[in-house]
């Protein structure tokens, strides 16, 4: 049975996607610990980050630096923070939280029914910095 995120990256549910290519994709969560909060996740289905390949795993943390540097660039916060936890969904995810805080990466904080305006807002503004850093693997859906 596939995944929650293989049936957002094949479309089968929705998704607010600022990166896509040929081995992966960032998109928005679906509960954000804050406004800004981009889930990386490759196309393949794996359990574990350390049952990734070595390539995939570069790929996949060379992503995220670039999908970060975006979040940085459009919110301002102190830092990016990122973390691969995994317990949520059994396929790997790293997850990049625009903080100013450590508090900001309590998942007891995520929002449960987010502001879909300040969501499409957020992907936006990510979508934009990413731009304007010059990556051609922006999404448009």
């Amino acid at each position: 049975m596939p995944t929650v995120f293989t049936r957002i990256i094949s479309g089968e549910l929705p998704g607010r996607f600022v990166w896509e290519d040929a081995r992966c994709v960032a998109f928005l969560s679906a509960h954000p610990l804050r406004t800004g909060h981009t889930l990386v996740v490759p196309r393949e289905e794996i359990d574990h980050w350390l049952d990734m390949p070595a390539e995939l795993n570069a790929h996949v943390m060379e992503t995220a630096r670039s999908t970060g540097r975006a979040i940085q660039r459009a919110f301002q916060p102190t830092k990016v923070g990122m973390l691969v936890a995994g317990l949520e969904v059994p396929h790997v995810h790293v997850h990049l939280v625009p903080i100013d805080d450590a508090h900001d990466l309590d998942f007891d904080r995520q929002q449960k029914d987010p502001d879909p305006k300040v969501m499409d807002e957020a992907r936006d503004a990510i979508r934009k910095a990413l731009e304007e850093l010059g990556f051609s693997q922006v999404s448009r859906r």
